[in-house]
């Protein structure tokens, strides 16, 4: 039985109320990636009372996690917890009402569709930009809406993306930056306190879009905390000729395109390759710079190739973005790896 009285302080605010309620009880939402963002959106979510929320994250927990990633403790950490898995316990003590489903799992093209499908609205809380266009194509050509968020240093963005009514991720990024050409929270850092600040306007989104009420974030909100810039990209309407919402081209969902990454274990070598195809070539100088600043240690480069040691294993990438890591035959591990270190 669902106690109403929990949400008291929330539906008697006006753009809420009773109704607003209910429609929040009644909702189905999807979270892809339950980090510093997802554990932020997550718990606020579940505060506000949406029905269902299921989880989708293929990492495991670090001690530098607990920095940011507000749903985790180190008793969590002693236990060696999938992220997925101690948020979903977590999540479960703060409101026992909200049904709540754990996948350790990637999120890929083989699965993406069946869980878009049944949700009403889908977050993203997940580390790379491969991931986003996945769920944008899989969200524009279901209907769904998402909100897109992105945190780094003291600097994050999000957008509110309604197909049909907004522009889609394809539109405000039209192509996939080269691996390894942008900063990662493990290369540039992370402040706590921009991660609540987007994942807070994200979740507010969220409410207004299950409950229909209130005027969303169309286009593109920037906020910079360090220098206390707050800007946004004024485009409300979709663009004419995106691949995705205009010409519904879905060429990050289709398994067999050129968009996705591919991981394959080297057969009695202890490790993992990463190869991503159409991908511009890379500056391995660069990547070395934002590297060394995280910790890389034994590095070699060359024209050809650069190889360095982090996090007890051992990187080679090459110009065209390929990259083999060694002490691992894990696949899900070794692209989060290259997304923490390098990029999707």
């Amino acid at each position: 039985m669902i106690i109403m009285e929990r949400y008291i302080r929330q539906t008697i605010y006006t753009g809420v109320g009773q109704e607003g309620q209910r429609k929040l009880l009644a909702a189905r939402v999807l979270l892809v990636g339950c980090g510093a963002l997802g554990t932020t959106i997550a718990n606020n979510l579940v505060r506000t009372g949406i029905g269902h929320l299921t989880i989708v994250d293929r990492d495991f927990l670090e001690l530098n996690n607990l920095q940011r990633q507000t749903l985790f403790d180190e008793n969590d950490l002693r236990q060696n917890l999938p992220k997925a898995i101690a948020a979903s316990q977590k999540l479960r003590q703060i409101n026992s009402e909200v049904e709540i489903v754990a996948r350790v799992e990637d999120l890929d093209y083989a699965n993406v569709q069946a869980l878009v499908r049944t949700a009403d609205l889908v977050m993203d809380g997940s580390d790379n930009f491969e991931t986003r266009y996945l769920l944008n194509d899989t969200c524009v050509k279901y209907n769904k809406p998402w909100i897109y968020s992105g945190v780094i240093g003291a600097y994050g963005v999000t957008s509110t993306i309604v197909p049909g009514r907004t522009p889609c991720f394809r539109c405000l990024f039209p192509d996939q930056s080269p691996p390894g050409s942008t900063p990662t929270c493990d290369t540039a850092g992370i402040l706590n306190s921009i991660v609540g600040t987007i994942g807070s306007i994200a979740s507010g989104e969220a409410v207004k879009l299950l409950v229909g009420q209130g005027k969303l974030n169309a286009g593109l909100l920037s906020i910079d905390l360090w220098q206390n810039n707050f800007d946004r990209l004024a485009i409300e309407t979709p663009l004419p000729g995106c691949p995705t919402c205009d010409l519904h081209q879905y060429e990050f969902l289709d398994s067999e395109g050129d968009r996705a990454s591919h991981a394959a274990v080297l057969c009695g070598r202890n490790a993992v390759q990463i190869s991503l195809r159409n991908t511009s070539q890379i500056s391995l100088e660069d990547l070395a710079t934002r590297l060394q600043q995280a910790g890389a240690k034994d590095m070699l480069q060359n024209e050809y190739l650069l190889r360095f040691h982090l996090d007890s294993y051992d990187f080679t990438v090459f110009p065209d973005g390929r990259a083999i890591i060694k002490g691992t035959e894990e696949a899900d591990l070794a692209k989060s790896l290259y997304a923490r270190y390098i990029g999707l």
